[in-house]
């Protein structure tokens, strides 16, 4: 019989790893005594870098048995595959895998980040999903951002949230996992100790934050050693973080929730670290120790939705990946084709009804959003060319019928979005699957590391509508949760796995998704080639955002179409995983975006 639980004693599982616990009696004596403090951000150049063993490389492709994991970094891949081969489950990996991304991925992870998880218990086939979004602090109301730039909204403590991935990692690992938090933070502390090598993502991604960071003491002693960006190639420790993920197992979410981390949080939040001399304008914070304590990561249900007789699984609001990806998914099947020119009036049309429905507010028309009689009528403005600009929402009243007049909306044109955000999959020995988006918002968050705790806190309430937009289902309120465009998705096929995948990009991640769907089933490709082909992102604007590779395959037709395709370099940075026959996984991640994707599984051999 499948079971999420290892039947063998933890200790045994756990013998001989030189990542996680041996015992949790080792751990008060040994694992957890502090090492000698180095600085933080502490950069090791090559010629004072103690010999180290040669460095694997990233690959985006892997296939074989017994669990896999795909992530945007090889140090988070080879945390959550040990957890994996010690006989850890799929969700005790994603938390390992998560912590680790919070190391080498600091500007979009991290405990002071919030995320989605979808997770496929095999053992009662059934899917499950926690909300770890960040909240809105108490004292904000919808008028909290008017009038504020946007930019100098995200570089403040106003545009912190109260963070949800701790309260999240550990429900997750209560309800499903077999590892306590402070195993799962083992590999997590290791990286954050030992280092990890500097790569061009990690460098460039400094580089273009350098001139907020400077303006903060905390964060440019951490990732501005000696005032510049770590080269690439060198060895980066942050052994402030190792400390505070060891005092954060030791004591539990409640040190954040309840105690001194999340004291030090809020007055961080309230008055941030600015240098002295910085011109910068930071604007203190709303959020206070009550709005922690009141913090709580929930258990939702899954949206559901059918696809070509596949059942596909997402993120219910305060979400809006699961109802957008899952209406255009609707859209499309209601259509005799499908091609580039379907599937950008989809996700327009899906994007029209996002902003008008969708948000952290009471009565979302989930059920009719999703519906076939929904997505029939919206299907019917499909035609040979692009349809008018802004498309209208629909109506999602459950009553259906012939194709509606076409009034225009009001819409704001949509920037071009980064790398914000990372997603990861697992599957593990039993079947079990894990398909976990976490972020802390901007690349970066909001710039502000906590003194003495190496990490960032996230910029999340910049997701809200800044207004006025009396209406808009996504303005601040007290305690409210941003909606978010982050999708991880699970599909079954028969009940049983098929494929599991998502991405970071802001908006674009819906339809970078969407995309990937529509490339495997309709277009035809391997999980590999959906993944490596080039895309474009339609989120109802007047242009379509486009890669070059795109612009030069489609640009042509689809301009003879009506469509009007603006370049966009890079969008998203996908991972999923593939269930293919006789028990045997294809993990896939990135070749290229983002640096490329590290993919991995327990044994390519049976």
């Amino acid at each position: 019989m499948i079971n999420r639980r290892v039947a063998v004693p933890l200790a045994g599982i756990l013998a001989g790893s030189s990542v996680l616990l041996v015992n949790p009696a080792a751990a008060s004596s040994q694992a957890l005594s502090a090492p000698p403090q180095a600085p933080p951000g502490t950069l090791a150049p090559a010629s004072q870098t103690p010999p180290q063993p040669p460095r694997a490389e990233k690959k985006p492709v892997a296939e074989g048995y017994g669990g896999a994991v795909s992530t945007v970094d090889l140090d988070a891949s080879k945390a959550a595959l040990e957890v994996l081969r010690r006989g850890g489950n799929a969700v005790d990996a994603a938390v390992a895998a998560a912590a680790t991304l919070g190391v080498t991925e600091p500007y979009s992870a991290g405990l002071a980040g919030g995320g989605f998880i979808v997770y496929y218990d095999a053992r009662r086939k059934k899917v499950h999903t926690i909300d770890g979004r960040e909240t809105a602090p108490k004292a904000m109301t919808s008028t909290s951002l008017e009038g504020i730039p946007f930019e100098e909204a995200v570089t403040s403590g106003l545009s912190a949230g109260v963070p949800g991935s701790v309260a999240q990692w550990e429900l997750a690992l209560r309800r499903f996992g077999t590892l306590s938090l402070r195993q799962a933070l083992r590999p997590a502390i290791e990286v954050a100790s030992k280092g990890f090598t500097v790569d061009k993502t990690f460098h460039d991604q400094t580089a273009a934050n350098a001139a907020r960071f400077k303006d903060f003491t905390s964060t440019a002693r951490l990732y501005l050693p000696g005032g510049a960006p770590p080269a690439v190639g060198s060895t980066f420790r942050n052994p402030e973080l190792a400390e505070t993920y060891r005092t954060l197992g030791r004591r539990g979410g409640d040190w954040l929730y309840r105690g001194p981390l999340g004291a030090e949080i809020v007055a961080t939040v309230k008055k941030p670290p600015v240098t002295p001399g910085s011109t910068r304008n930071v604007r203190p914070g709303l959020m206070e120790t009550s709005d922690l304590r009141a913090y709580r990561a929930l258990e939702r249900p899954p949206t559901k939705m059918t696809y070509k007789g596949m059942d596909v699984y997402g993120m219910e609001p305060p979400s809006s990946g699961g109802t957008t990806v899952g209406e255009a998914l609707n859209i499309l099947e209601a259509l005799p084709e499908v091609g580039q020119h379907e599937y950008l009036e989809a996700s327009r049309l899906a994007f029209a009804d996002r902003g008008k429905y969708v948000g952290d507010i009471p009565g979302v028309p989930v059920r009719e959003l999703l519906s076939d009689g929904f997505a029939k009528e919206r299907a019917c403005l499909i035609g040979e060319r692009a349809m008018p600009h802004p498309a209208a929402p629909g109506t999602p009243d459950g009553t259906y019928g012939p194709c509606p007049a076409t009034p225009s909306a009001r819409t704001t044109e949509a920037a071009p979005e980064g790398p914000e955000t990372t997603h990861l999959v697992v599957t593990d020995r039993w079947g079990n699957v894990v398909a976990y988006n976490i972020t802390i918002e901007s690349t970066g968050g909001n710039g502000i590391v906590v003194p003495g705790r190496g990490f960032l806190l996230n910029n999340e309430m910049t997701d809200f509508t800044f207004g006025p937009a009396p209406g808009d289902p996504n303005l601040p309120g007290p305690g409210k949760r941003p909606r978010s465009s982050m999708a991880p998705t699970i599909v079954l096929s028969d009940g049983k796995p098929l494929l599991a995948l998502g991405s970071p990009g802001g908006s674009t991640i819906i339809t970078t998704v969407l995309q990937i769907l529509v490339n495997r089933w309709d277009l035809g490709m391997s999980l590999p080639e959906a993944l490596a082909a080039p895309r474009a992102t339609q989120r109802n604007t007047a242009q379509t955002q486009a890669e070059q590779a795109y612009l030069d395959r489609y640009g042509a037709e689809l301009t003879g179409r009506g469509h009007s395709l603006v370049l966009n370099p890079e969008i998203g940075a996908a991972t999923a995983v593939e269930f293919l026959s006789r028990g045997r996984l294809q993990a896939v991640a990135e070749p290229t975006r983002r640096g490329g994707g590290s993919a991995l599984v327990v044994s390519e051999r049976r």
